[in-house]
C-alpha cells in the first residue's frame, strides 16, 4: 500500500467514478482502476462495487473512508513541517547558542535581527557564560554551539574552529594623554590608572609577567570579569583597560580609543561543536549568522 493509492481511493469516494477521480488526480482511468484494484489486493478488501456505470463504496470502503483522511492530512502536516524547517520559517523549533557576557550588548542583537530575516519563525534562546561554561553547556547537550576564545585546553569531545583572532590592546577615554601615541608599552602604564581583566587567567598572567618584566608596578584601580565594563569604564575616565582588540572593536560606538598594546599578544577564538553530534539547519544558519556579524564588527580594527 502506498500513498498514491490513498490519494486515488478518496478521490473515487468524492467523486464516485473513475472518471471524475482521474480529473482530479491528473491521473488516466486506467491508472486510476489500477490503484483501486492494487489497494483492494493488498487489504485483500473489495472497496467497490461497480452499479450501473458508477463505483459503489462498499461499508469496509466507508470504514477506513476516515482513516486515509487522517493519514492523507498527517502526511501533508509532515511535508509542510520540513518546508518550514527547510526554509527556517518553523515554529516549533528552537536554537540554543552560548557566547561571552560581552557580546550581550550590541554583537547579539544584531547577529539575531541578521538570522531572523532567514530564519523567520525560529526560536532562539541565548547563553551568556565563560569559556569553561559554555564548554560544559555543549558537553551537556544544554546548548547547540558556543562561542568562546581558546585558551589552549578544549573539553575531550568538543571540536573547535577557529574564526577571530585578537590582540592585546590598552582602551582608554579618547581624550587620555596617551591616546597621541600609536603604541603603548608597559613602561607607558607606570602611574596610570589600570583597568585589569580575568585575574589568574592565562592572559592576565601574561600581561602581568610582562609588566612585571619592565619593573612596572601596575597600579590596579579596577578588577572586573568582562570585557564590556572594562570598556565602559575607560569610558568614563577610570583608567585604562587592557584587553582584546576582538573585544574592544565591540564597544567602538564609546568615547574610547585602542592602541596595540606592546610586546604583542594574541588571542584566538572559535566556535565549539560536540564532536560527532549533526547540527540542524536552523543551528547551521545561526553560526554562518554569527560568523558574517564577527566579520563586520571586526571591520576597521584599530589595532
Amino acid at each position: 500500500m502506498n500513498i498514491k493509492q490513498l490519494e486515488v481511493f478518496r478521490a473515487v469516494l468524492s467523486t464516485g467514478s473513475t472518471m471524475g477521480a482521474a480529473k482530479s488526480t491528473g491521473l488516466s482511468q486506467s491508472g486510476v482502476s489500477r490503484l483501486v484494484q492494487q489497494l483492494e489486493s493488498d487489504l485483500d478488501l473489495t472497496l467497490f462495487q461497480r452499479v450501473k456505470g458508477r463505483l459503489v463504496p462498499t461499508p469496509e470502503a466507508r470504514t477506513l473512508e476516515a482513516e486515509a483522511k487522517t493519514v492523507l492530512l498527517n502526511l501533508a502536516r509532515f511535508s509542510q513541517l520540513a518546508d518550514e524547517i527547510r526554509t527556517g520559517a518553523s515554529e516549533t523549533e528552537a536554537v540554543r547558542i552560548g557566547l561571552p557576557s560581552s557580546m550581550w550588548e550590541n554583537f547579539a542583537p544584531a547577529m539575531l535581527k541578521d538570522y531572523r530575516e532567514g530564519f523567520p519563525g525560529v526560536r532562539v534562546e541565548t547563553f551568556f557564560e565563560t569559556t569553561m561554561t559554555i564548554q560544559r553547556m555543549i558537553d551537556q547537550r544544554v546548548i547547540d554551539f558556543g562561542f568562546l576564545r581558546h585558551e589552549g585546553e578544549i573539553s575531550p569531545g568538543i571540536r573547535l574552529e577557529i574564526v577571530a583572532e585578537g590582540r592585546s590592546v590598552a582602551v582608554m577615554h579618547r581624550d587620555h594623554r596617551l591616546a597621541a601615541r600609536d603604541v603603548i608599552r608597559p613602561e607607558d602604564l607606570r602611574g596610570e590608572p589600570l583597568i585589569m581583566l580575568g585575574r589568574l587567567r592565562a592572559h592576565r598572567v601574561m600581561l602581568d609577567r610582562l609588566l612585571q618584566n619592565e619593573a612596572v608596578r601596575a597600579d590596579v584601580r579596577i578588577e572586573t570579569h568582562s570585557n564590556s565594563s572594562a570598556c565602559a569604564y575607560a569610558a568614563e575616565g577610570l583608567g585604562i583597560a587592557l584587553a582584546s582588540s576582538f573585544y574592544a572593536n565591540l564597544y567602538k560606538h564609546l568615547p574610547v580609543v585602542q592602541r596595540p598594546f606592546e610586546p604583542k599578544l594574541t588571542q584566538r577564538f572559535g566556535i565549539a561543536t560536540a564532536e560527532g553530534v549533526p547540527m540542524s539547519l536552523a543551528a547551521k544558519g545561526l553560526m554562518a549568522a554569527l560568523k558574517r556579524q564577527i566579520e563586520r564588527s571586526q571591520m576597521d580594527d584599530q589595532a
